[in-house]
């Protein structure tokens, strides 16, 4: 017998009932139960001058780069010359961020790259307020160029945003993508990445997720195309009672395609990390490489790692693997540093900088790597 169930004020509000710990894929993230709060659907217009006083929050603000801006989901500035368009290929809803994406009505940001762009170009999403916003960004990369496209996500107030990026690689294209997760404190990060490779193409995808009270991050990479590759990278900095879930389906739909998924994730207090990897190889993909691995650093008694680790394999010619560990930091490594005159916090901060170093290892760019070092540097030594 079917019970109907009572919609919570963020259902009504959001028009679509929310995942719960009943669904498989979300058992450990009850979106249900975490969005109890008000929101609005009407997001207010921000002020250049918070606008501009906010997006300074980006790590990267040093840099220069030539900058996108959306503030609510909405485009405020882009670099003279650089075309913008508001037009994308249509996705299936095949998740429920996904349809919340469309529900709310996401504007649209299509970006294009038909040659070989050297400088990274940098979008900053800006949220505010108490609502519900919502946005797309949709990335082409055309036969044979190259591009790097640095996603940051700042924020102030206890909203909830639905960011959606969509990205196709044409023929021997390379995508570098750079995700910085540094939402309010009291913010819901709610995301999903759709990728599609073509021939050749290669894409190296590396998220930070620091900031947001509650994060779920869904990411969809499919294969169209022989000898393409994806590298899939990430890191958590999670502290107080900060919960993040990243829940990643590499599909490997033709032969001759590798797949690496590396996340080191690292919690403190009573903050919750959660890692959820699916390769799947379909019968036709022979000679696929692909390997995931997950490992995290708890750093107090009362923090938390789940991973679910799943290999879907329909071909027999394929090499596959899957691994995660959790543990404390070394304590021999520890001492070691200790008995060298350095101060504790100090020692303990750079074990975790150097646990989290390797997952940044696909960042090409140096510049743009060492300004991640260094804010991964001064939040532990905060």
């Amino acid at each position: 017998m079917n019970v109907m169930r009572t919609m919570t004020p963020a259902e009504q509000t959001l028009g679509m009932a929310l995942p719960s710990r009943r669904d498989e894929e979300w058992k450990w993230t009850d979106l249900r139960r975490m969005l109890d709060g008000d929101l609005s659907l009407t997001a207010k217009k921000l002020a250049a001058a918070d606008i501009e006083r906010i997006s300074t929050a980006s790590p990267l603000n040093d840099l220069n780069l030539p900058r996108i801006i959306l503030a609510n989901g909405n485009l405020v500035s882009a670099p003279e010359g650089f075309e913008i368009g508001e037009t994308a290929p249509s996705i299936e809803a095949i998740d429920p961020l996904l349809s919340l994406n469309s529900k709310l009505r996401a504007p649209v940001l299509s970006m294009a790259f038909t040659e070989n762009v050297e400088q990274a170009i940098e979008v900053v999403h800006i949220t505010t307020g108490a609502s519900a916003i919502a946005s797309r960004l949709h990335i082409t990369v055309a036969d044979g160029a190259s591009a790097t496209v640095i996603e940051t996500f700042v924020g102030e107030g206890s909203y909830l945003h639905n960011p959606v990026t969509t990205a196709t690689l044409g023929r021997g294209a390379k995508l570098d993508r750079i995700k910085l997760e540094l939402e309010a404190a009291a913010a819901q990060h709610l995301s999903h990445l759709v990728a599609t490779l073509d021939a050749d193409a290669r894409l190296n995808d590396f998220t930070l997720t620091a900031g947001a009270a509650v994060s779920r991050q869904n990411g969809n990479i499919t294969f169209a195309g022989k000898h393409a590759s994806a590298q899939i990278s990430g890191s958590y900095l999670l502290s107080g009672k900060q919960h993040a879930d990243t829940r990643l389906v590499v599909d490997h739909a033709v032969p001759n395609c590798i797949s690496r998924e590396l996340f080191k994730c690292v919690m403190d207090d009573n903050a919750r990390g959660i890692f959820q990897g699916k390769v799947i190889v379909r019968q036709d993909a022979q000679k696929t490489d692909g390997k995931q691995s997950s490992h995290a650093l708890l750093l107090s008694e009362t923090a938390e790692f789940d991973a679910k680790p799943e290999l879907e394999i329909y071909a027999d010619d394929v090499v596959c693997g899957h691994g995660t560990t959790c543990g404390d930091l070394n304590h021999d490594h520890l001492f070691y540093m200790k008995s060298r005159g350095i101060p504790e916090a100090q020692a303990r901060a750079l074990l975790v900088e150097a646990f989290v170093a390797e997952a940044m290892e696909q960042v090409e760019s140096d510049e743009i790597r060492e300004s991640l070092q260094a804010l991964i540097h001064a939040r532990l030594n905060a």
